[in-house]
């Protein structure tokens, strides 16, 4: 018996192990985020308006440098994250959840209009259960609450 709960061990941490998948490949091409995959687990304010994935941009009235900036703390202020990149245009966090350690990659890019465009999407699993829209819907919120 406790064999078998040794190999049942192994493999329950193996799995949640596994749930930070390997870290993919973004970035901006051409002024654009990556697009999501078919599956429901990512939202990208570049997709098109009524597609599921859609969700809209960030918009502020402030300096490009003043949104980045009010972004960047609201990033910091937030537990389990870790900025992977962080340029004048464009801002690249990984969020970990709490008990399985699944990792989002979320993206935000500052073109020369007042916006952010932003991409959250999973890195392992086919859904979220809206969490990545959810994120970013925070995010949002925080965004227009903190003054400039």
């Amino acid at each position: 018996m406790k064999k078998g709960l040794f190999y049942i061990m192994l493999v329950m941490v193996t799995i949640i192990a596994g749930c930070a998948g390997r870290e993919p490949t973004l970035g901006i091409d051409s002024g654009r985020l990556t697009p999501c995959p078919d599956s429901p687990n990512c939202v990208n304010s570049q997709a098109p308006t009524g597609d599921k994935h859609f969700i809209p941009s960030i918009e502020y009235t402030c300096t490009r440098q003043e949104a980045r900036q009010r972004l960047l703390k609201i990033i910091q202020s937030t537990s389990r994250t870790r900025i992977i990149t962080s340029a004048e245009d464009y801002i690249r966090v990984a969020f970990t959840s709490r008990i399985f350690r699944f990792v989002d990659d979320v993206e935000f890019y500052f073109p020369q209009e007042p916006l952010i465009h932003v991409r959250s999407a999973s890195r392992v699993g086919y859904s979220d259960l809206g969490a990545n829209r959810k994120r970013v819907e925070r995010i949002r919120e925080h965004f227009s609450g903190v003054s400039d």
